[in-house]
């Protein structure tokens, strides 16, 4: 596993890590509206959302929350259901995962940008995120 490990997130009206952004990964097109409704929901509309395509497993996750917004939507993607959030607060944070929930789609691999994570591909993010949650379910 990585040297870098969870971190609990308080609340707080600062801004995390990173560009103002939130990456999605493995969702159907059906399912990319749906989270885009629900940030819409929650008064999130200025902050742009990145739908990963097929071809960005080997993509720098700093250069994919650089895109403009909506970049990849409507794309499928095989990859496993992620949301990367950068640039927000965890009040946000806090908002955007209680409104997921409420969605009734099934449980995503969550992360905040990080200085480290950010040179990270996408590949090597999900697959972090794959161990830290296997960690986490077997405790």
């Amino acid at each position: 596993m990585s040297q870098e490990t969870f971190k609990k997130i308080g609340d707080s009206a600062e801004q995390m890590y990173g560009p103002r952004a939130i990456l999605i990964c493995g969702f159907t097109p059906f399912e990319q509206e749906t989270v885009m409704n629900a940030l819409d929901s929650i008064e999130l509309a200025d902050v742009p959302v990145i739908v990963a395509t097929a071809t960005d497993a080997e993509t720098r996750l700093g250069e994919m929350l650089a895109r403009p917004d909506q970049t990849g939507l409507g794309a499928d993607s095989d990859t496993a259901r992620a949301v990367v959030m950068s640039g927000i607060t965890a009040n946000e944070l806090d908002n955007i995962i209680s409104v997921y929930r409420s969605t009734g789609l099934p449980r995503p691999l969550w992360a905040t940008l990080t200085p480290v994570s950010e040179n990270w591909t996408l590949a090597t993010l999900l697959e972090e995120l794959k161990k830290e949650r296997n960690a986490m379910e077997s405790k």
